[in-house]
């Protein structure tokens, strides 16, 4: 089947298998080697990306479903090649540690930040709830989305 999808903002028209995955789409077909593979049942979250803003598990949806959508990777979240307030606070605060969860917990709570600038930590739990990180304890996570939230605020202010 022929599939054209956008891709971090860039149009890719390829033929791919009715069954081919859209995490081996994005890997293997594009290159995006940020997006994770993990566990092929869509329980880790590992593979999260966007698409059309929403997030979605990539190891359990069809490349041929992204057919005319824009589907966002971690790659496409830096912005004029400086990191977003959220990419910064995973630094700053410590929200990462081996680095393999980050990619999905990165797409998650970016859309979680765009939809809703202020989450509480109820919110920002309820939300990765769907991303496994063995390592942190989930614990800086949520203090770096709260970090990047307040950043977002104080950018808004001194804007305003």
């Amino acid at each position: 089947m022929q599939i054209t999808v956008r891709v971090n903002g860039e149009s890719y028209t390829r033929d791919v298998e009715p069954r081919l995955l859209l995490v081996h789409f994005l890997r293997d077909e594009l290159g995006l080697t940020g997006t994770h593979w993990g566990c092929d049942t869509s329980n880790c979250g590992v593979c999260t990306v966007q698409v059309d803003g929403t997030p979605v598990k990539s190891c359990t949806t069809l490349a041929v479903m992204a057919d005319g959508h824009d589907v966002t990777t971690v790659e496409g979240l830096e912005q004029g090649g400086e990191l977003t307030p959220l990419q910064q606070g995973f630094i700053n605060c410590h929200g990462l540690q081996c680095g393999f969860c980050t990619p999905g917990m990165l797409m998650t709570c970016s859309a979680l930040l765009r939809d809703n600038r202020d989450p509480s930590e109820a919110e920002i739990r309820e939300a990765i709830s769907g991303n496994l990180c063995r390592c942190t304890g989930y614990e800086n996570i949520v203090k770096s989305v709260r970090w990047a939230a307040e950043q977002t605020a104080e950018q808004q202010e001194v804007t305003a």
